[in-house]
């Protein structure tokens, strides 16, 4: 009996380790600075397109970078939003896409990303300082200028909350945004076959401790009514292994009636629509713009 005692404390022990493993890996992960090596990006210039680099200054003292594609003469002006550990070359194809349908477009780096300096970094908590530096910007470079955003992935899910605070943004094109951090982390859990108790609980409590959120601060879902009367284009793809399309549907669901517009793609992964069919994901977009800023 000894031995069957010691034997299950034993086994306690190294599950209530593994719990404790996996839930700082998981504040780690979503947290921590970590950059690509060799940091090699493109850049406007394999693309033909003339473009501004640009630096400003989030309110908490974070420089950031971005590229500005300038329209003279035109008073709107599309910002987008790259994903978690993303940067703004990832939205080299939809941002001069948009900029050839006749706008402004400003593409900018995320904190910890790209040329952008460090900073606290998180998913979709710290980054909303990053968005409303961006807009201030264009409302001091464009006074008067109609702004949209689009955002993928965790920028989708900033922007949404960016927005809500926020009445200068004017429509949201949102592909593959989360309703909530605590339901796509323990989508992450369940990808990998692990519980989501205990350990989402004690992840949180980690990411409490050590990086001064938690995660019901950040909930989408709650800010979508602030949204309302402005027009949401929300694209989502319904085999999302990262952040899973019944987040689009809950989204959806709790949206101002005849205020977002919700695009599925049948079959397709994260943020994949726009790689299904390219120009056609841009026109989509464009067409939205076109009527939603008008």
């Amino acid at each position: 009996m000894r031995r069957v005692v010691g034997a299950v404390g034993v086994l306690g022990s190294g599950v209530a380790l593994g719990v404790g493993a996996v839930a700082g890996f998981t504040a780690w992960t979503l947290n921590a600075t970590r950059r690509p090596f060799p940091a090699y990006t493109f850049t406007p210039f394999e693309i033909g397109v003339p473009a501004e680099e640009l630096s400003f200054v989030a309110d908490d003292g974070v420089r950031l970078a971005g590229w500005w594609f300038d329209q003279p003469g035109v008073d709107t002006v599309v910002i987008c939003c790259h994903g978690h550990r993303g940067n703004k070359a990832d939205m080299l194809g939809i941002g001069p896409g948009l900029w050839r349908s006749g706008h402004n477009v400003m593409l900018f780096d995320f904190r910890g990303n790209g040329d952008s300096e460090d900073g606290p970094q998180s998913l979709a908590h710290h980054e909303q300082r990053d968005l409303r530096a961006a807009v201030a910007l264009v409302a001091e470079r464009k006074p008067g200028a109609r702004i949209a955003v689009v955002g993928f992935s965790m920028g989708a899910s900033v922007a949404i909350l960016a927005a809500a605070r926020d009445r200068r943004i004017e429509a949201l094109v949102l592909d593959s945004p989360f309703s909530t951090m605590s339901d796509v982390i323990a989508a992450s859990y369940r990808r990998y076959r692990l519980p989501s108790e205990p350990i989402l609980p004690i992840a949180d409590l980690v990411n409490r401790l050590r990086y001064g959120y938690e995660f019901a601060a950040v909930r989408p879902i709650d800010a979508l009514e602030d949204l309302a009367p402005r027009p949401i284009l929300l694209l989502h793809g319904t085999e999302d292994r990262v952040i899973p399309y019944a987040h689009a549907v809950e989204l959806a669901r709790v949206a101002a009636p005849g205020t977002l517009e919700l695009v599925t793609f049948e079959g397709v992964d994260h943020c994949g629509g726009y790689f299904e069919n390219r120009q056609g994901y841009i026109d989509r977009v464009a067409a939205f713009l076109e009527s939603a800023l008008a």
